[in-house]
């Protein structure tokens, strides 16, 4: 038996291209439907790990869909905000701990999400080093994002202004790194977390300049009627906040009128879940509130049901491979008759020049089913991270 093995796989070494082709087609047939499902269970494990963390979120009526990637993953498209007049709804009526959310901008290709300290306990995120931010200006980077800046304590970071020709918009802000979280092998790795005023200075509703009751001011200055001056077009915005202006930074409008992407309620019980959901089933109201996990389950619904036809679609052309890998051993056959017809002059059986031939095909079928299963073992282990990186780039 180990001298028709060992021909049977000198034979094959010898014709190396055509068994680099059947084990190729073959390992790839065997793999993807696998390696699909496996990538397809770990994805849904971890959108469905983080929506069931967020029990509600609160948002302006639009995409459900939307409002919750934008909240949970920092990656939809920014959402019809709502006014910070929904924070003070929720607070009135104490059925559940809130936290604001403001993401909108970016600071190199990174989500600047605006939050309150309340987001890092119930995430449950940890410092690495450094502080959490406490003034306008400051920031905390997450992990990844501070090791793909090369960023540390002390350096600092601008926002990207999201229209370069917007002059009136938003104003460039250089923030303060204080603190760099832990990696949590979350979206929190890939965020710079501020308070929520400061992503309101870096839209423009608040801002810095010179003190115009100051004497030195009067070159800047129009007109003064009473407390109202205005100003010309010398006076310098402060695109960075200091311990020297930070008293010079000022909010222009009602805050209730501020903006908000989303509001997060946790609440402590079922009865206070209820109670709040049911304050947002009117109609006339402009605000929604989402179960995240409900959404996200939706989405996954549709992504398996485009993961059965992909795997049907795989299934097929699997069965067609290997009806060309059986056609490739029969012509095989044919063109070795000379071959054969030798190997039975030398003294060889039927039994024996058979078991050489079927060996040739269990050692091509073997090996693609143990490389298939290689490749599975690798995306069980490492198919989440290459996932993540896919969606970062």
């Amino acid at each position: 038996m180990k001298q028709t093995i060992y021909l049977a796989w000198r034979y094959l070494a010898f014709h190396r291209l055509k068994t680099f082709i059947l084990w190729t087609s073959i390992t790839l047939i065997l793999y993807l439907p696998v390696g699909l499902r496996v990538l397809v269970n770990q994805s849904s494990e971890q959108l469905t790990r983080r929506a069931e963390a967020t029990p509600l979120v609160v948002g302006s009526k639009g995409s459900p869909l939307e409002l919750v990637l934008n909240t949970l993953y920092f990656r939809s498209d920014f959402p019809e905000p709502m006014t910070y007049a929904e924070v003070l709804k929720l607070q009135q009526v104490r059925l559940a701990p809130i936290v604001p959310m403001y993401v909108r901008y970016h600071a190199r290709g990174h989500p600047i999400v605006g939050t309150s300290f309340e987001y890092f306990d119930y995430r449950g995120l940890e410092l690495q080093s450094g502080r959490m931010f406490t003034l306008l200006g400051e920031c905390v980077l997450g992990s990844r994002v501070a090791r793909s800046l090369d960023a540390s304590v002390g350096d600092s970071v601008t926002s990207s202004p999201e229209n370069l020709f917007d002059l009136t918009g938003e104003y460039p802000l250089n923030m303060d790194i204080v603190g760099i979280l832990e990696h949590s092998d979350t979206p929190d790795d890939d965020a710079i977390f501020v308070d929520v005023k400061t992503t309101w200075v870096i839209e423009g509703i608040g801002h810095g300049h010179r003190d115009l009751s100051e004497r030195d001011a009067a070159s800047a200055v129009l007109s003064r009627e009473g407390n109202r001056i205005v100003a010309n077009a010398s006076i310098v915005q402060y695109n960075k906040i200091t311990k020297e202006n930070a008293d010079e930074f000022h909010f222009h409008g009602d805050t209730s009128d501020f903006p908000l992407t989303a509001v997060i309620a946790l609440p402590p019980d079922q009865k206070s879940s209820a109670l709040l959901q049911g304050r947002y089933q009117s109609a006339e109201d402009r605000s929604q509130i989402v179960r995240p996990s409900e959404v996200m389950g939706e989405l996954l619904d549709t992504i398996l049901t485009v993961e059965s036809f992909v795997v049907a679609g795989a299934v097929i052309v699997g069965l067609a491979t290997f009806a060309l890998a059986a056609l490739v051993f029969m012509l095989s056959l044919r063109l070795r008759r000379r071959e054969i017809e030798t190997l039975f002059k030398i003294g060889g059986s039927r039994a024996s020049v058979g078991t050489l031939m079927a060996s040739e095909v269990v050692i091509v079928l073997a090996t693609g089913v143990v490389l298939a299963a290689v490749l599975t073992f690798l995306t069980s282990q490492f198919g989440a991270t290459l996932v993540r990186a896919l969606l970062r780039m």
